[in-house]
């Protein structure tokens, strides 16, 4: 029976997309296209209202947590800290003191929330390195382990990042990847020295997901409960993996999300669990792991584990296509700010938001519900066609700079 648990969240906001879209001037300069390409009045109002009912609460409660002997591994998009160094000075001091406490862990993120995995192997790599360098002077932190883009874990991501000298990487711990094995044990790929977490996804989205639906069998769900759950778990430890808007965001106050949380540590010690840093968790486990065969398909931990949640429908094919072209088009002008413009572009958000289209059920529910207001103001039609334009516009707008 698992005696440990490891806890990873990452936080991140988009950089949302302005619709309708709009022409480029061509006496426009680079540094003045992000104006016509984001909503940033927008994006300020979203970050805001996150930061009011989760990003504070819950920074507060987790505080209190490790102050109790809980322990979190954490990760920061640089979009999120984009945002936060423009917009809430108060809130950057206030994630500074959760990171610097000795029971959190910094772990890497890829920096845009982006799909450069999926385009360019070596500019991911050189974006992983990027972000990772940025969070460190941000926070004053080192990391060793890493997430990607939606815990995406392929093949050559696989490689990539062992390449550049991380510890420990994560993906979700389905069962079409894991086969026979169990999530509670750390693996490698290929007998390279990269650890692999592989979140347990069931009792991950008990409280990611699952926590406030009253039509689940499992609800109310109590801090008792879901410890004894932990506890029960079979292997060497539970890897729990959760957005941070999981608190406060995507279960509001009134779901009773705080006090359960505020309660799991006592719990956990009751049940004889131990809580590890990411870190600690390689060093104690880290010494004999085994193979895990690792697909070339990419698993994520959004919906049902594939590149289907993101590429499912024509509508996310023909943006991804057109990613391809920005990101291409931007290497051409050899141009700074076109290239930062273009891995903006690449967000894996802008796939995500139209995946509801086609499609009906629980996963495109998620995805309408995140799709801003004012975007559903154009109608469904339009918001898959102004989105559309965005890319193109910007496409032909460096013809000038090429």
């Amino acid at each position: 029976m698992a005696e440990n648990l490891v806890t990873y969240c990452v936080v991140h906001q988009p950089r949302r997309l302005r619709l309708p879209a709009t022409v480029i001037p061509p006496e426009m300069q680079p540094k003045d296209f992000d104006v016509l390409l984001f909503d940033d009045q927008m994006n300020q109002r979203y970050f805001e209202k996150v930061a009011r009912w989760c990003y504070y609460p819950a920074t507060e409660m987790f505080l209190d947590m490790l102050d109790g002997g809980f322990k979190l591994g954490l990760g920061f998009s640089v979009s999120f800290l984009w945002q936060l160094r423009r917009w809430d000075h108060k809130l950057a001091d206030l994630f500074r003191k959760l990171v610097s406490h000795p029971n959190c862990e910094l772990v890497g993120v890829e920096p845009y929330h982006s799909f450069c995995f999926g385009i360019d192997i070596r500019t991911f790599q050189k974006e992983m390195q990027r972000g990772k360098a940025y969070a460190e002077e941000f926070f004053e932190k080192e990391i060793k382990i890493t997430d990607t883009t939606e815990m995406v874990m392929n093949n050559e991501v696989y490689y990539a990042l062992d390449q550049l000298g991380y510890n420990g990487g994560m993906l979700d711990g389905r069962p079409w990847v894991l086969e026979w094995r169990e999530a509670t044990h750390l693996y490698n790929h290929g007998g390279r020295d990269l650890k692999l977490f592989t979140r347990h996804h069931e009792l991950s989205d008990d409280v990611g997901y699952r926590f406030s639906n009253k039509r689940w069998a499992g609800y109310p769900l109590r801090a008792e409960t879901y410890a004894e759950n932990l506890r029960k778990a079979w292997g060497d430890f539970v890897f729990i993996g959760w957005d941070y808007e999981t608190f406060g965001e995507h279960h509001n106050l009134d779901t009773g999300i705080f006090p359960f949380m505020r309660a799991l540590p006592i719990q956990l010690k009751r049940q004889g669990v131990r809580c590890l840093l990411p870190s600690e968790a390689i060093e104690e486990f880290g010494s004999f792991t085994a193979n895990l065969p690792l697909p070339e398909f990419g698993t994520t931990w959004a919906g049902s584990g594939g590149m289907e949640f993101f590429l499912g429908n024509p509508s996310q094919q023909a943006i991804f296509r057109l990613m391809h072209s920005v990101l291409n088009k931007a290497r051409l002008t050899d141009d700074p700010c076109l290239m930062d413009l273009a891995m903006w572009l690449l967000q894996s958000d802008n796939l995500h938001l139209i995946q509801w289209a086609g499609r009906s059920g629980s996963e495109a529910e998620v995805s309408a519900y995140f799709t801003p207001d004012e975007w559903w103001k154009l109608g469904p039609d339009a918001i898959l066609t102004e989105q559309q334009r965005v890319y193109t516009n910007f496409i032909r707008a460096m013809d000038a700079f090429v």
